[in-house]
């Protein structure tokens, strides 16, 4: 029994380090293109500047929050792994 708890936590540990390290690359990617395109339509039309500066903070929020809800859960499972306790509610 003790091995297939040990199991659980080694397999949660490899989820979370998914979760969080393709949730940050995908943030840091996301983040990344969305400069860059900021960038090169500012540079096209500098009228537009403060309207595209508006959107892309409004975006850069929504995308740290996608990845910080992705942390949030993944810390869930760190603290209270609900597969181990269903476990310990079955044993009983």
């Amino acid at each position: 029994m003790e091995q297939f708890i040990a199991l659980i936590q080694s397999y949660t540990a490899l989820g979370i380090g998914v979760i969080i390290g393709l949730g940050a690359l995908g943030a840091c990617l996301g983040l990344g293109i969305m400069g860059s395109k900021f960038l090169e339509s500012g540079a096209r039309q500098p009228e537009l500047i403060p309207l595209l500066q508006s959107r892309m903070f409004l975006l850069a929020g929504l995308i740290d929050a996608a990845f910080l809800i992705g942390v949030a859960l993944a810390m869930y499972f760190a603290v209270a792994n609900p597969l181990l306790s269903a476990l310990a509610g079955a044993g009983h």
